[in-house]
């Protein structure tokens, strides 16, 4: 079993005060059912538009008399409904909603419309199903004016939000440096999410009676914290303490576990590690965990079972394509039509790399001789590389030659979506902060892909991919990978 910490760092804050991290881990439940609701909002308001679009299209008065019937009318709703809410998703439309600025949320409505207007029309030109133009139009019209007059009024779902999902809880603080310190600010910021400090528990004898804040907090010694418990309403109290002091708080653990107080610790012990931080049981022993790339199992799984599908799908789709690339290599120089190499994968497991050959047959014992000509240090890049055949040219532009890397990703060796993986004698060069790449299944395509491919430079590129890791998710990965569709069918980047 896995307790979760309370405090996750992310790209953007790992430089913050622990007690922000604290504070933000701590509302992130609140956070994803804010956005349940807001998904379930705009799933209603979806609704409503169709209908009221269905029916302003019965009455107006054109050549065509409109009708849909009732079982290919739920199936048409339907998708819409499922198509708005996943490109809402996709966009991140339910984060911002808090923000309350009319143009972001003007701009998000129009895109999330338009895009599942595209969807709607694909889809119902597969299914043959010749929908109305204006019924269409209308549809989209709706939804829009819909979703941008209810989000303009969201900051008052958000506040009824917190008073429900974060009715008042009552915190007390143990200690009084400069941790508790923080962490009494960021539980003060919380205000609005129903959190009340109550006031600070000296862990050591203190000479103040009070700690000062936006306000003056009591400071209680040790001693009395049975009777605070049984006078006081006291929902959560908080252990801000060296690591030496948490033994001998072993009995203060033990008496607000018997009164069933929930307590925490503020582990900020390594203030530079850049990990998350969990805790998890080995047997009877609690052991706390710091990983330092994605470590939910559930998401990982998923993540592998939508590269053996797209995998697959596309090998079968591309297999008579690929055939004619090797036939076309073969026949116009000499060599093998695939060139394997070995590449550094997960955690510095090496495997074999396939890609289609797009280099002349010595290509590698040529390597020494146009090093000179590479503008990175580290990850060779040549443009106009001179070993490059008349068709590689053309392969490398569009990537037909990654097509066999499919392979790789069905054995597992790669991800759709990952840090490229580099050859190990690239990894023997790295910086320590560079290494950290390996952590990641390696990937047919990832940020830097977007950013330029091979325009940017080696350090960026490795700073992008240190960005893909900290950031990672399942709509992450989507976003690359539609997004590196139009790179690739263009050549945009690629030399």
């Amino acid at each position: 079993m896995r307790l979760t910490l309370v405090c996750r760092a992310t790209a953007s804050s790992r430089n913050h005060h622990s007690g922000v991290l604290f504070c933000l881990g701590m509302f992130s439940r609140q956070h994803r059912k804010a956005r349940v609701l807001f998904a379930l909002s705009d799933m209603l308001l979806t609704a409503l538009a169709f209908e009221a679009a269905y029916q302003t299209r019965a009455l107006m008065h054109l050549e065509h008399t409109f009708f849909i019937v009732v079982p290919i009318k739920a199936l048409i709703l339907g998708f819409a409904l499922a198509a708005w809410v996943i490109i809402g998703l996709w966009l991140g439309v339910y984060d911002k909603l808090n923000s309350g600025d009319p143009r972001i949320i003007l701009g998000d409505s129009f895109r999330q419309c338009a895009y599942g207007s595209i969807c709607l029309v694909i889809f119902q030109y597969l299914l043959r199903l010749d929908l109305s133009r204006p019924f269409l139009a209308l549809f989209a019209s709706y939804s829009w004016i819909f979703l941008f007059v209810f989000r303009l009024t969201a900051g008052r779902l958000v506040g009824v939000i917190r008073r429900e999902f974060g009715a008042l809880h009552y915190v007390m603080l143990v200690g009084l440096g400069a941790r508790a310190h923080r962490l009494g600010e960021a539980l003060e910021r919380s205000a609005q999410y129903g959190i009340r400090l109550v006031g600070f528990i000296a862990d050591e004898p203190a000479i103040e009676s009070e700690m000062t804040l936006s306000r003056a907090y009591p400071i209680y010694p040790l001693a009395q914290i049975t009777t605070l418990l049984r006078q006081h309403v006291i929902d959560e109290i908080i252990f801000a303490v060296d690591s030496a002091r948490l033994s001998d708080l072993e009995e203060v653990f033990l008496l607000c576990d018997e009164e069933g107080v929930r307590t925490r610790i503020a582990v900020d012990f390594f203030p530079h590690v850049n990990s998350d931080m969990y805790l998890e049981r080995l047997a009877f022993t609690p052991l706390l965990t710091f990983s330092a790339a994605p470590h939910d199992e559930i998401r990982l799984l998923a993540k592998r079972a939508i590269d053996l599908a797209l995998a697959a799908a596309a090998l079968i789709v591309l297999s008579p394509f690929m055939l004619l690339v090797a036939l076309a290599i073969k026949s116009t120089s000499r060599g093998p039509a695939v060139f394997k190499q070995l590449r550094c994968g997960l955690n510095g497991r090496q495997f074999v790399f396939y890609k289609f050959r797009s280099m002349c047959e010595n290509a590698e014992a040529m390597r020494a001789t146009v090093q000179h000509m590479s503008t990175r240090s580290t990850a060779m890049k040549i443009p106009d590389d001179p070993r490059l055949t008349f068709i590689g040219r053309f392969l490398r532009k569009f990537s037909i030659d990654e097509w066999p890397q499919l392979w790789n990703v069905l054995k597992g060796d790669m991800s759709l979506v990952g840090p490229r993986p580099a050859v190990p004698h690239e990894v023997e060069q790295y910086k320590r902060w560079q290494r950290r790449r390996l952590r990641m299944r390696p990937g047919l395509t990832c940020l830097w892909a977007l950013a330029g491919r091979d325009n940017v430079d080696f350090e960026e590129w490795m700073k992008m991919d240190m960005q893909y890791i900290d950031t990672w998710s399942l709509g992450l990965d989507w976003k690359i990978l539609l997004l590196t569709i139009p790179r690739v069918l263009t050549g945009k980047g690629a030399h």
